[in-house]
């Protein structure tokens, strides 16, 4: 009896003094929201980008009937030409899979739009993200441009780097150099990867906001720590459609 007491007391111990890794990426609101936000990006032929955005404005109505829009961007600046991107929220995976039959038993959805449209697009991307516990979708308080970068960390996941990419994201917000609408985690896609979505009155003030912050040295020192964790990174200059929720 007492042999196994003291291997019990060696055991408790050891897990006690176990280095605990934990992460607010992991933790929290996530676990009980099971909202989700898809991410779908088209890469349309660049003689029909006009057509399609006229058709989609036209009959978006027809989609949103289903399920909630966030926003719809075209692409600016940043990676390929005549492409669109566009967020869309679901409750939970249950959810996204009732929109998707009802779609496809929707006559006038996919007469009007679907199948008008599908021969205008090269590719379709689709990416499933979580909003981080730490940040709420936020909208802007008028319209502007809107930046998507995103964030290639390395493998590890959020235990590893999150608290300082959380750290860098609010040393940007907290003194004011651009207003954050939402920082998003991917479940399905490339993992790893963050995407941060940011909002600026103009792609001028965005500029002067980012030189600005280049000589914060609050700024800086939170940035150095948190590209320790980085891999590669990009962003995209997004433009919001007339249509689009979030302007």
């Amino acid at each position: 009896m007492l042999v196994l007491r003291s291997g019990l007391t060696r055991a408790l111990a050891a897990r006690t003094l176990a280095p605990q890794v934990c992460s607010s990426f992991a933790t929290g609101p996530r676990q009980y929201d099971g909202t989700v936000y898809e991410f779908r990006t088209y890469y349309l032929k660049p003689s029909k980008m006009n057509e399609f955005l006229e058709n989609t404005k036209k009959n978006i109505h027809l989609r949103t009937a289903h399920s909630e829009l966030v926003g719809y961007w075209s692409v600016e600046f940043g990676g390929r030409m005549n492409k669109v991107f566009h967020i869309w929220k679901y409750d939970n995976f249950a959810h996204r899979t009732q929109v998707r039959k009802a779609l496809a038993k929707d006559k006038e959805w996919q007469e009007q739009y679907l199948i008008p449209n599908l021969a205008l697009i090269d590719i379709q991307e689709s990416e499933i993200t979580y909003l981080v516990p730490w940040c709420k979708l936020e909208k802007p308080p008028k319209e502007g441009i809107y930046e998507l970068a995103t964030f290639q960390m390395k493998p590890g996941g959020p235990a590893l780097w999150g608290d300082s990419f959380k750290r860098a994201v609010h040393a940007h917000i907290n003194r004011g150099y651009t207003k954050l609408v939402g920082v998003f985690h991917a479940e399905y896609g490339v993992l790893n990867r963050v995407h941060v979505l940011w909002w600026n009155e103009s792609a001028d003030s965005r500029a002067a906001g980012r030189h600005q912050s280049h000589e914060d040295p609050r700024v800086v020192a939170a940035v150095r720590e948190s590209v320790n964790f980085l891999e590669s990174q990009q962003n995209m200059l997004l433009i919001p459609m007339s249509f689009s929720p979030l302007k």
